[in-house]
């Protein structure tokens, strides 16, 4: 199974209603084709870079699955036809790294903390 991220813009001002169809529709594309949806974010209404459809914002979705090509060709199909999304992108990542835990993130924090402190501390000693 290859891995995928899906963006898709809805229309603003949909109710709350529209906006669960929408995203169950997508879900229950994933679901019918055998792929493993991880992750679906809401990220909110924000500002287009251009108009779309007359409209200059957009609820902005995040859609992070696992799957095979008939898949995102139905997933597409599905948004290309629903007049609530005004755009979508997807993307193949499976050949991405990973993003690194974030245990090695403190890790190299503490290391910094520490070799600033021996720094000072070289620093003092020399001026002494």
């Amino acid at each position: 199974m290859r891995k995928y991220e899906t963006i898709f813009i809805l229309q603003p001002e949909l109710s709350e209603d529209d906006i669960k169809s929408v995203t169950a529709k997508a879900q229950d594309v994933i679901s019918t084709y055998k792929g493993e949806c991880h992750r679906m974010d809401d990220w909110g209404i924000r500002k287009l870079a251009y108009p779309i459809k007359k409209s200059a914002r957009g609820r902005y979705y995040y859609l992070r699955f696992d799957g095979e090509s008939a898949l995102i060709a139905e997933l597409e199909r599905r948004l290309r036809l629903d007049d609530k999304v005004l755009r979508y992108q997807s993307v193949n990542i499976t050949d991405l790294p990973e993003r690194a835990p974030e245990k090695k993130t403190e890790v190299l924090e503490a290391v910094t903390e520490e070799s600033v402190e021996e720094e000072v501390t070289a620093a003092e000693e020399a001026a002494e």
